[in-house]
């Protein structure tokens, strides 16, 4: 589910699970190992996906066939997931080769910075859309990240826009021409930032991220039986259902 490529100092860790890299609890396991393992043997990380596809967000067929135990591990997972892209200690660069939408936007939100694919790939939190709540620690990011009012008004109509208008918003702060092209510009981002003085770039880093990191220092950060609650309710269930069964239909 994911391939691993060093660049000198700079490891590619790209999801490669077909056909949409759907986060279920093998990837975000595997991503979790492979960010940690990372941080100690890279110097600067690229996370990127399949061309025409970051990930499609959360595994939802998979997913509702969990219990509420077992929905609480993966969610458990996937929270601490994004606490680790938060907390690495290294440059982390998202190459957005594509669609984005759901957990795969949410992912990008911990990343120092965000280069996306021009064409028509759509990015955004649309959660609102298939009744599902987002947790304090991923609207406080947005909040950080576009700014109060642009976070209200993605978040709650669950907007997905295109590659320009996101980095109009700031949803994600360059673009390349395509996703090979992508990948290279998060590569030579990492590098540019691993030429400057090394102590005094890690040492800024860290204090600019802090009010990222400090997001995940309150035990209820993850709104974990919020989000359990809101995601075994009869709307959520039925509008995500819903959702799987049109997709089957498109397929």
């Amino acid at each position: 589910m994911l391939n691993i490529t060093d660049h000198g100092a700079v490891r590619e860790i790209q999801m490669d699970r077909p056909p949409v890299n759907a986060l279920g609890p093998e990837l975000v396991s595997a991503l979790g190992e492979a960010m940690k393992a990372a941080a100690s043997e890279s110097r600067a990380v690229v996370l990127s996906g399949r061309d025409g596809i970051f990930s499609a967000g959360l595994d939802v067929p998979t997913l509702l066939t969990l219990d509420e135990s077992a929905m609480s591990d993966f969610w458990g997972a996937f929270s601490g997931l994004m606490e680790t892209v938060a907390r690495m200690p290294i440059p982390t660069a998202a190459a957005v080769t594509g669609h984005s939408p759901a957990g795969g936007a949410v992912i990008n939100l911990f990343c120092d910075v965000r280069i996306m694919s021009r064409g028509r790939f759509k990015i955004g939190l649309n959660e609102t859309q298939v009744g599902l709540m987002l947790p304090p620690f991923v609207h406080q990011a947005l909040v950080r990240l576009v700014g109060a009012h642009r976070a209200e008004r993605l978040i709650v109509s669950g907007a997905l826009v295109g590659p320009e208008q996101a980095q109009g918003l700031g949803l994600v702060d360059d673009l390349a021409d395509d996703p090979a092209a992508t990948v290279q510009a998060a590569i030579d981002w990492c590098q540019a930032h691993l030429a400057l003085p090394p102590h005094a770039m890690s040492t800024n880093r860290r204090s600019m991220r802090e009010s990222l990191t400090a997001l995940f220092d309150s035990p209820d950060a993850g709104d974990h039986q919020a989000f359990l609650d809101v995601w075994f309710s009869e709307e959520t269930q039925a509008t995500m259902k819903a959702l799987v069964a049109s997709l089957k239909n498109k397929g």
